[in-house]
């Protein structure tokens, strides 16, 4: 691969960004509700600066990394890697289903319908590696089948890179949309993507050397699931004894969410993995 092939912070940022501006977001959230998170919020940070004597040159470093944050796009990186888990966190508790994890900024909807038993869109240089096929049902939480669900799957490739965010790869590299059978099976074939670094030659790349921490992230499958009348899945699903699994930067991974695929008599590395899905809530 080039460097001119390569995704900068910067590209990436800003195409995340643009994705995610593209849909307009509500909630009813209620003035004094607002008043009482935003107050908290204000509180808190106003004890730090305290505690730590913020001076002034700290303050203004600050207001200019925030600033170029804004300019680079890259708000969706920095909450998605540092927020977001806590947010997925705290919704999760009222569910009884598979264990959701963050969606991170790389989601684009769209992605070319494919059936139960599929194929991902990918490169014959994808094609070179060792297959991986995931296979499962996808269920209401009594195990019955739900036929007709949508999963929706994206993940990075060998490199480390998602289509539609790295300018070398095809629009829909590695990423499907696939409908389950009458009894809600599917069996997906696609190959094991590598850990990566987020983007790091940005404010977010900044901060995080600044800070004395990693980028890394490991390997992982994103994965929607959704059926009419259910509670949506975001998800992720993490590889068992990858690197980073216990030191991701993202504090994202859970032990019900790691893969152990096994060699079949094909060469192909396989596993099995059921998504429970609960009533849709109220």
């Amino acid at each position: 691969m080039t460097t001119i092939d390569s995704p900068t912070a910067v590209g990436s940022g800003n195409a995340a960004t643009d994705k995610f501006k593209g849909a307009r977001f509500t909630a009813d959230t209620s003035p004094e509700r607002l008043s009482a998170i935003a107050t908290e919020a204000l509180a808190g940070l106003s004890a730090l600066i305290h505690r730590h004597a913020v001076t002034y040159p700290e303050y203004r470093v600050l207001k200019q990394w925030l600033i170029e944050v804004g300019e680079g796009g890259e708000w969706p990186l920095l909450l998605d890697v540092f927020v977001e888990h806590d947010i997925e966190e705290v919704n999760s508790t009222r569910f009884r289903g598979t264990k959701g994890s963050i969606e991170g900024p790389y989601y684009v909807p769209g992605a070319p319908e494919l059936p139960a038993q599929c194929t991902l869109p990918m490169r014959d240089e994808d094609r070179a590696h060792t297959a991986l096929v995931l296979r499962g049902r996808v269920t209401d939480l009594d195990g019955a089948g739900l036929g007709g669900a949508i999963i929706e799957l994206w993940h990075a490739d060998d490199e480390g890179y998602y289509s539609q965010f790295a300018p070398h790869l095809p629009e829909w590299n590695l990423r499907g949309t696939i409908v389950t059978d009458s009894e809600g099976r599917y069996e997906i074939t696609t190959i094991q993507p590598a850990p990566y670094q987020i983007p790091t030659d940005g404010p977010t790349g900044q901060f995080i050397e600044g800070a004395g921490w990693h980028p890394w992230r490991p390997a992982h499958l994103h994965l929607r699931v959704t059926s009419p009348g259910k509670q949506p899945i975001i998800t992720q699903l993490y590889f068992a004894g990858g690197d980073w699994i216990d030191d991701d930067v993202a504090t994202a991974t859970k032990p019900e969410l790691l893969l152990d695929p096994r060699l079949d008599d094909t060469g192909r590395k396989v596993v099995s993995y059921d998504f429970a899905l609960d009533p849709e809530a109220d």
